[in-house]
């Protein structure tokens, strides 16, 4: 298998996490800045992967699985990591409930689209504008949030930006997995038997 460069940079992404996650935790002087840049660094190889993947006609099977794979992988280890530092009031039970929210309608939409892919249907849950804006909004919350995770007095009103912002992204989150789900009601709600697929047919033969 040869790997092209749109991949190269998705397994680029998935190699800075565990970076992103040591920094965040050293206690060093500027830690939250580079653990911030470090995450923005991965936001910008997302958008350039698939651009790259596009313009220059570089996609691959490999790259369509890895690529929303290193995404999730993104999301999921800096919410825990945030969730796990958020002081424990109010706010931290906001943030560990978007957190929830965010990942488990990952995990769903994921789920609803293998098997959506399994009957022969995956384009009728492609990813909409909605989710597209979701994945923006997301995005800048988390920086923000890295950014100012210590929550000093100076940068604490900037925190809580990054607080609304990321229950914006939670209540998008919750929209786009509603309109994912409206897609696909027909086949859900259709009672007719499934038809296996010629691998599984072949396996029970």
């Amino acid at each position: 298998m040869r790997i092209n460069l749109p991949t190269w940079l998705t397994l680029f992404r998935v190699a800075l996490l565990p970076v992103m996650v040591v920094v965040f935790y050293l206690p060093f002087r500027g830690h939250n800045i580079t653990a911030a840049t470090v995450f923005a660094l991965a936001g910008v190889t997302d958008w350039l992967d698939g651009y790259l993947a596009r313009r220059l006609n570089m996609t691959s099977k490999f790259g369509a699985f890895l690529d929303p794979v290193a995404d999730k992988l993104m999301v999921a280890v800096t919410l825990f990591m945030l969730v796990a530092s958020h002081r424990g009031d109010w706010a931290g039970i906001v943030m560990a409930i978007t957190a929830a929210i965010i990942v488990g309608r990952e995990i769903s939409i994921s789920a609803l689209r293998e098997w959506m892919a399994e009957i022969g249907m995956r384009a009728t849950v492609r990813v909409a504008f909605i989710g597209k804006l979701k994945t923006v909004m997301q995005m800048v919350a988390l920086v923000v949030l890295i950014l100012q995770h210590e929550k000093e007095a100076e940068a604490l009103r900037l925190y809580h930006i990054g607080e609304a912002l990321l229950v914006v992204a939670g209540v998008l989150t919750i929209w786009s997995g509603l309109y994912y789900v409206r897609a696909a009601w027909p086949a859900l709600h259709d009672d007719a038997p499934i038809i296996p697929s010629a691998p599984e047919q072949d396996r029970n033969a």
